[in-house]
């Protein structure tokens, strides 16, 4: 899934090329038709896919912006202010093109479901393989409460002092210090692969919980987490599998990372061991990490 640094390295490449431009005409694959019209969800939540296209004909791309794992479109239309948040799911993918042939790997091509034309010639594709991604046109953010309880941005001088307070509410007091940080309440932005990579640089056991890490540990580790997101924005981002910024070219995070997706730990050649927790597979090494 693509977590804060994949999603901010495809804002800061749809930024140049798309900013200021209008949509001419908006397709929505059939898929998703066919999709919703059976009652399942598919891409475009609370809002009729048909609806959804002649909405976006004519709207100027004001803006994006990042926040936290989604996108932010800021849309005008007839002097009316629109915001189309984006968030990529497991596969979902943006490709900036002057012919559909230009996505040239076949596990995209085969599942393009949103079309956005500006001229006649140049495109912007949404591609997404287990259709997991959402797309919400809204007036305002306040229309989906849940982006408004996010946790600020990492970066900010206020994510340290939020972390902290929230991780030593009750509530979190058993639960393990994985879970914790990938929580968007408690930390935006923070998925697996970035949690598994600073628990490791922390020594820190992935089940441990957060109640028996000090403040002091607990600081260092936000820090360490704030420094991983930043070194990955930095270097494209991780291509652990259908991550793809919207020239269709991969990042290159994953070849710095240390403990996820791997056998034996780095530092003292253990055999690494998995264990699940808040539903995703943690990877760790059982001498290092306590």
């Amino acid at each position: 899934m693509p977590e804060l640094p994949e999603v901010e390295g495809v804002v800061r490449a749809l930024q140049p090329v798309v900013t200021g431009k209008v949509i001419r005409h908006v397709q929505v694959s059939n898929t998703i038709c066919t999709s919703i019209n059976e009652g399942k969800a598919c891409i475009i939540k609370g809002m009729d896919p048909e609806i959804f296209s002649d909405a976006l004909g004519n709207m100027k791309i004001k803006e994006i912006k990042r926040r936290s794992k989604y996108i932010f479109f800021y849309l005008n239309k007839n002097d009316i202010d629109y915001v189309l948040v984006n968030h990529l799911g497991m596969t979902g993918a943006w490709f900036h093109v002057h012919s559909l042939n230009e996505i040239t790997e076949s596990k995209f091509q085969k599942h393009i479901h949103i079309v956005l034309t500006f001229e006649e010639d140049e495109f912007l594709v949404y591609a997404d393989i287990r259709r997991f991604g959402e797309m919400r046109l809204l007036h305002s953010i306040e229309e989906f409460p849940p982006l408004l309880e996010i946790a600020p941005e990492p970066f900010s001088e206020e994510a340290l002092p939020h972390f902290l307070t929230i991780s030593n509410m009750p509530k979190y007091a058993n639960k393990p210090v994985k879970e914790v940080i990938m929580d968007g309440h408690v930390i935006a932005g923070c998925g697996n692969i970035y949690a598994t990579e600073s628990l490791f640089r922390m020594k820190i056991h992935p089940a441990r919980k957060i109640s028996r890490i000090s403040e002091k540990r607990k600081t260092e580790l936000f820090r360490t987490i704030v420094a991983i997101l930043q070194e990955s924005i930095d270097i494209g981002g991780s291509s652990i599998s259908d991550y793809r910024n919207i020239n269709g070219e991969a990042g290159g995070m994953q070849n710095r990372l240390q403990m996820y997706g791997k056998k034996a730990c780095p530092i003292c050649h253990t055999n690494t061991k998995q264990m699940v927790i808040s539903g995703r597979n943690s990877v760790y090494c059982p001498k290092c990490q306590h």
